[in-house]
């Protein structure tokens, strides 16, 4: 299905794991963005089966990624950050506004035997961008970097879709091509300035994954 713009055609870099910096990316708008006039801004009409599967479950994923993360001996360090953690923090007014981010990656609950279940990255580099697409959300620095468009959803939460771009690839798939690629998640405000984007049953290694972003 189309996504409304042409975020995953972006070159871009970063994300989660490894160290920040490497080549330096080019601002997302200096990055040519078009845009079909007629792009559906109900995310509904954009998620792919899967996604809004994964999208409806998202209670189920955070109650058992946060079992399995305390199981793990990781309840301090959710017990520490509440509002983080916590699956109904969620404020009015979720959607970020334009700008540069710190953002940093905690994954909860690992889906095998033998993985960790806690893992809480560094801060890399985000950035928030509107347009005539709507709100498009990029993470770029690290090996794991997510690129994608932020849809309305109600006055608490937003829907993110787009995809993953992995390790030196300069530039991000196409959303709803590769299921093991495509990213859907709630973005809610979590504080004054504060936000997180909890992604339920990622593809890899995780049971939930929790974007957490404050302006830079």
């Amino acid at each position: 299905m189309r996504l409304a713009a042409a975020a995953m055609t972006l070159s871009l870099l970063g994300g989660c794991g490894g160290k920040d910096g490497g080549t330096p990316v080019r601002s997302v708008a200096e990055v040519p963005v078009a845009v079909a006039s007629d792009e559906p801004r109900d995310w509904r009409a954009v998620a792919t089966i899967a996604d809004r599967q994964r999208l409806r479950e998202w209670r189920t994923a955070w109650i058992a990624a946060l079992g399995k993360a305390r199981g793990g001996g990781a309840g301090g360090s959710i017990d520490a950050d509440p509002s983080l953690y916590a699956y109904d923090a969620a404020l009015r007014d979720p959607i970020p506004p334009a700008g540069d981010y710190r953002c940093r990656t905690i994954k909860l609950g690992s889906k095998g035997a033998g993985g960790v279940d806690f893992v809480a990255y560094p801060f890399f580099r985000c950035r928030v961008a509107t347009d005539g697409a709507g709100v498009m959300l990029s993470k770029l620095t690290g090996s794991q970097r997510v690129v994608g468009i932020v849809y309305p959803h109600d006055t608490t939460r937003a829907v993110f879709l787009g995809t993953v771009a992995l390790g030196d690839e300069r530039s991000a798939m196409r959303y709803g091509r590769d299921a093991t690629r495509d990213v859907a998640g709630w973005i809610e405000r979590i504080g004054p300035a504060r936000w997180r984007l909890a992604q339920p049953y990622p593809a890899f290694e995780s049971t939930l994954d929790v974007l957490d972003l404050v302006p830079a």
